[in-house]
């Protein structure tokens, strides 16, 4: 369903070690409609939810969005730890496009309804 690269498995067990308000808390991934792109990423670290997908491995634990699922399949969770873009990264294979800012996609399986910027501009540069 998802995977973590070995960087998003240490990086994640660090955060939820100092940030986990329960040992069943994890990274809860989901989709929303939005961005610039048409679809952005929500993460947030909490407790999963009837229906959702926890994928474990190490201390590191993923909660996927039972809304989302479909739109996360076949994922990898990576963490990047560049100097003007650290954080965690999705890469989806079923992203279209995303935008620069890389928070935002578009979809292979429908056409985008939001206004959308060429692919690779940084959001709010248009």
């Amino acid at each position: 369903m998802i995977t973590l690269t070995p960087k998003a498995i240490e990086e994640l067990g660090k955060l939820l070690a100092s940030r986990a308000p329960s040992p069943e808390s994890g990274l809860r991934l989901a989709v929303r409609r939005g961005g610039c792109a048409g679809w952005q990423y929500e993460m947030k670290v909490e407790l999963p939810e009837p229906g959702d997908v926890v994928v474990e491995s190490g201390a590191a634990r993923v909660i996927v969005a039972a809304d989302s699922l479909d739109r996360l399949a076949g994922c990898e969770v990576d963490y990047s730890d560049d100097l003007t873009d650290a954080g965690f990264k999705i890469h989806n294979p079923k992203a279209a496009r995303s935008c620069g800012c890389g928070t935002s996609f578009e979809s292979v399986e429908e056409p985008s309804g939001a206004e959308t910027v060429p692919d690779g501009e940084a959001c709010g540069s248009h």
